[in-house]
């Protein structure tokens, strides 16, 4: 797991030149590239979601594209559209922004389900079908999606359909002071993200890909993170539990947070570090639970909290 650690490492610093203080978020954003997940960055305006996202992509030697959701959006604006070459007389497909290997959605909840729906075959298979023809993605390939929770007028929520293809969700809080202050002295003179420069190529991310892969995850690990997803189908303030799905991107997550830490091997502290990004979207709270101010994070704080914590032979 050395190369692992040290590709997360190289990424990590390079993107702390720009965002100053969000190490939890961009190891997090890692684990679900190098398990082959989808980012959901939710916060409020103006914390640097697209900043982050920009950054992560100018790390990797990868093509990036973004798009900028607005409610007028057709679901051809991101997959492409055949057009008529009259030269040739013929339909030429010309590709949409989808078929970049970093796509930055930026405020998805902005555009219509129509053309949100037009993400779902590329996030979930990696492939794009336009009049009958399936195109596939160059991997590694990575959707970044950002939405903020505030002013909703003008924007259509993201359903559990959707909210379910995003390996992890996440936000990134205010900075502290010191955070703050730090953040205005590096902004001084000029945009940190034009400084950026690749620190890793498209296959040393495909290498961590297939690394992350062979972690080994013990049967008592297993069974605890089964256990956690369980208790979220019984819990009485759940009106929806957490998938099959959820079981594999919480087993995947923990698999890469285990490897960008140098670990061969999952211990259960890498599953509670991970499993609240990767469970809350995809829970639903009853709405009388919501009226006691009962939320999805703390639904799975209290799960976490009540099963007793296996202890591995290698600890």
């Amino acid at each position: 797991m050395t190369d692992v650690n040290g590709t997360a490492k190289k990424i990590i610093a390079n993107v702390e030149r720009a965002i100053i203080g969000k190490r939890q978020q961009i190891v997090l954003a890692l684990a679900a590239w190098f398990c082959e997940g989808h980012v959901l960055l939710e916060d409020v305006p103006g914390v640097a979601k697209t900043m982050l996202a920009r950054a992560l992509a100018r790390s990797v030697g990868c093509t990036l594209k973004r798009i900028q959701c607005t409610p007028d959006l057709l679901p051809t604006d991101v997959t492409g559209a055949s057009i008529f070459n009259q030269k040739t007389a013929e339909f030429e497909f010309r590709p949409g922004p989808i078929f970049a290997q970093i796509v930055l959605a930026d405020e998805i909840n902005r555009t219509t389900p129509r053309t949100q729906a037009a993400l779902l075959e590329a996030m979930a298979e990696g492939r794009v079908t336009v009049d009958g023809v399936t195109h596939t993605l160059t991997p590694p390939f990575l959707v970044i999606a950002t939405q903020n929770p505030v002013d909703h007028e003008g924007t259509f929520p993201l359903p559990e359909a959707q909210l379910d293809r995003f390996l992890l969700r996440f936000n990134l809080g205010y900075p502290s002071t010191e955070e703050e202050l730090k953040m205005l002295e590096v902004l001084h003179y000029g945009n940190p993200l034009d400084k950026l420069q690749t620190v890793v190529s498209a296959e040393e991310l495909l290498a961590c890909q297939r690394a992350v892969r062979e972690v080994h995850v013990d049967d008592k690990v297993r069974r605890y993170l089964l256990e956690i997803v369980q208790q979220t189908r019984r819990h009485e303030d759940l009106s929806l539990g957490a998938s099959p799905r959820a079981s594999i991107a919480l087993f995947r997550a923990s698999q890469a947070v285990a490897a960008i830490r140098g670990r061969n091997f999952v211990q259960p502290d890498d599953v509670k570090r991970i499993v609240g990004p990767a469970l809350t979207h995809r829970l639903v709270v009853r709405p009388e639970s919501r009226l006691r101010k009962v939320t999805a994070a703390s639904v799975v704080d209290e799960i976490i909290n009540l099963i007793a914590v296996p202890t591995l032979a290698n600890e």
